[in-house]
């Protein structure tokens, strides 16, 4: 299951700012993943429990004004330019293009079957589906010319601003109440856990393509690749520094009103709020896209200015299946009522430090891999399902 060795994460033969992205990236996703499985906690923001000491409201606002709705923004864009990569890079070794598109479909398929096991038996938050289904929606959308991907981008992103804005308003006051209160539902068996997982996972594969604006965000992410802005930055840096500090302005000042409500520093009308949870969610598109223009600006000069940093993050995006996975896993073990259920008795400060701490050691396991010249074990079964037995095929 060695797919590559050491060395081709600085020598050239993988892109260093996508793994860069893929492994700062399980940092956010960690951190937004974990406060949902304080169980006991109530009332709950959309996604996480209002604190219950000043350092709970800290982490709230510091969460809500970095992180939520901004990871999986993030995680869209580099899927989207991954899946185009994949695909330029099968026609560049002179795969026939229906070949590739079924090489796309499988991968694709893949994803939901990973993904269904992850959330049904697993129990982690899942966006492996998500992701499996975006990429049979928009699969034919890697072989059009520029200006069709440019269009799709606009009427795609047209759509998402009705739809979000009418779902919200009407699912948000549904969801939480008046008083903010949707928490985390645990089952407290597990097999209890796998029967309602097993029930809601159509249900959330649509919800997260609804309700979010994935679709948009996997689009942006294939124009670019396009471009190649993340395998060439240097040649972008002014495009990439608007990116960046544009993206992540628009997404701070559409972040602060739901922030300042998360963190007990405002008490605005209930009616408010949903359209508070509008703003954050698509201004998080812009904060993925500016966190993301952000590492490639850092890649550029990564390798002498932070040789270790840069190693051990690409290492750890190398294998960002796994170690997702790996996060998911933990998260459910430490916190569900199902395994050791912490999560019913620590609080936000408390549940960061866990989440820092998980995604600490699954860096420390993957420098390990890389040092032993090992791929990550779901990775590498991916890959190996996807491809098969087809010889000539470019499996990185």
């Amino acid at each position: 299951m060695i797919i590559h060795s050491k060395s081709e994460v600085f020598d050239g033969l993988r892109s260093l700012a996508p793994d860069l992205g893929r492994g700062f990236m399980l940092l956010l996703i960690v951190i937004a993943h974990a406060p949902v499985f304080l169980f006991m906690a109530k009332p709950f923001t959309l996604t996480r429990p209002l604190g219950e000491h000043w350092l709970d409201d800290i982490v709230n606002l510091v969460g809500l004004l970095f992180v939520d709705n901004r990871a999986y923004p993030m995680f869209a864009a580099l899927f989207g330019y991954g899946m185009a990569s994949m695909a330029a890079r099968q026609q560049e070794k002179g795969v026939p293009v229906t070949e590739v598109k079924r090489l796309l479909r499988r991968r694709s398929w893949l994803l939901i079957v990973f993904g269904f096991i992850h959330l049904v038996f697993i129990g982690g938050a899942d966006i492996l589906a998500v992701y499996g289904v975006s990429g049979l929606i928009l699969g034919w959308l890697l072989f059009k010319p520029e200006r069709i991907q440019r269009r799709a981008i606009i009427v795609i992103g047209l759509v998402y601003m009705v739809i979000i804005p009418m779902a919200w308003v009407t699912v948000y006051p549904i969801l939480t109440g008046e008083e903010l209160g949707m928490g985390y539902t645990p089952s407290h068996t597990y097999l209890l856990l796998v029967s309602e997982h097993f029930i809601a996972f159509p249900v959330m594969i649509w919800i997260n393509l609804l309700l979010y604006p994935m679709l948009f965000i996997i689009t942006i992410g294939v124009w670019s690749a396009h471009k190649r802005w993340l395998d060439h930055p240097e040649r972008f840096r002014t495009q990439l520094k608007r990116i960046t500090i544009g993206g992540i302005s628009i997404s701070l000042i559409g972040a602060l009103p739901y922030a300042l409500t998360g963190a007990n520093m405002w008490h605005p009308e209930s009616g408010l709020i949903s359209w508070f949870v509008i703003v954050h969610i698509m201004t998080g598109v812009a904060g993925g896209l500016g966190y993301t223009a952000l590492i490639a600006l850092f890649s550029i000069s990564a390798r002498g200015t932070a040789p270790r940093i840069t190693q051990a993050l690409a290492s750890v995006g190398r294998r960002s299946l796994t170690f997702y996975i790996y996060q998911e896993a933990l998260l459910v073990l430490l916190l569900s009522p199902v395994a050791l259920g912490l999560g019913g008795v620590l609080d936000s400060a408390g549940v960061f430090v866990i989440a820092v701490l998980i995604w600490f050691s699954g860096v420390c396991l993957a420098v390990w891999l890389e040092k032993r010249g090992w791929n990550g074990p779901i990775d590498a079964l991916m890959r190996r399902l996807i491809y098969r037995e087809r010889k000539g095929l470019d499996r990185s």
